[in-house]
């Protein structure tokens, strides 16, 4: 694929990959979520590029746009770029590219300065790059480009916040008309702060669940085998008897807190840190008790 943007990425976006990419095959692989969801959100990408290019959309209204909602720390991000990756893949590569938006640099506090910034981006930027190929684009915490305008009030917020979701929405019509080849993936913490404007345009919304006992256990089992590379003794602790019950203590939490409560465990005295091999499953699962009356402090807040 020949790059239409040489040199420094225009504003608003973060990031160009060409696709297949080894690094986010792997990542799609490190999410641990149930094989339904992969499925459901793979199919409908496949589906973006299969039949909207062939398709009026007076007869089925696809926007190509697809938003994953959850809790922070399950993967969606993660989920998101890798999708791009496996989409790809089902294409057999296909000149497809990932597009990352960082949003919040679209902002600007000059009036009429984000909502210009917005659909230059829309209209321009990656009108241009679809051009280019096959594009999927990654609009990160959308929240923040199409914010519920129904809970903003205008003496409170600037003017320019509304008219910037309301170039999101416009932007996102026009492309889905000129560009078929075009595939949004959002994602959000906080689905009740997107406008329902945008909500609406999309082909589908999966919701990215905190991972159940099982996946508990798969992830905190992938972790210590990870860290046994290092620290071989702590392989055995993924065949102790107790390890479910200690594992069970984890229910709850996401993905990225059960990793970084492994961490925690790790420096549960000096002596462990000094020697993270000696590290034990009740260490562990204190770590994991710790985690979850901080989330029940951090909820009541």
């Amino acid at each position: 694929m020949n790059a239409p943007f040489a040199g420094d990425l225009p504003r608003g976006i973060q990031k160009i990959t060409a696709l297949p990419d080894p690094g986010l095959a792997e990542l799609w692989d490190s999410i641990i979520v149930e094989a339904e969801i992969k499925e459901r959100l793979l199919s409908q990408a496949v589906l973006n590029f299969t039949m909207r290019p062939k398709m009026s959309r007076a007869v089925l209204p696809l926007h190509g746009v697809l938003l994953l909602v959850g809790a922070p720390g399950t993967g969606k991000t993660s989920l998101a770029r890798g999708l791009a990756n496996r989409t790809a893949a089902a294409f057999k590569g296909g000149n497809f590219q990932l597009v990352e938006v960082e949003a919040h640099g679209l902002t600007s506090s000059a009036m009429g300065k984000t909502q210009r910034a917005v659909s230059d981006l829309f209209a321009q930027t990656l009108s241009e790059l679809a051009n280019a190929g096959p594009t999927i684009v990654l609009l990160d915490e959308v929240e923040t480009l199409a914010v519920d305008r129904s809970r903003l009030s205008l003496d409170a917020n600037p003017v320019d916040i509304h008219r910037a979701t309301d170039a999101v929405l416009v932007q996102l019509d026009l492309l889905a008309e000129s560009h078929k080849n075009l595939l949004f993936v959002a994602t959000s913490n906080y689905p009740e702060a997107v406008d329902d404007a945008f909500v609406s345009r999309c082909d589908l919304v999966l919701e990215v669940p905190l991972p159940g006992k099982e996946a508990c256990k798969t992830i905190l089992r992938e972790c210590l085998l990870g860290l046994s590379s290092t620290y071989p003794e702590i392989e055995e602790l993924t065949s102790d008897r107790g390890f479910d019950t200690c594992a069970g203590e984890f229910v709850g939490l996401d993905g990225r807190t059960i990793r970084k409560t492994v961490a925690n465990a790790l420096a549960s005295n000096t002596q462990v840190a000094l020697n993270p091999g000696s590290v034990t499953l009740p260490q562990l699962a204190a770590a994991a008790k710790s985690a979850q009356t901080n989330k029940r402090a951090n909820r009541g807040k």
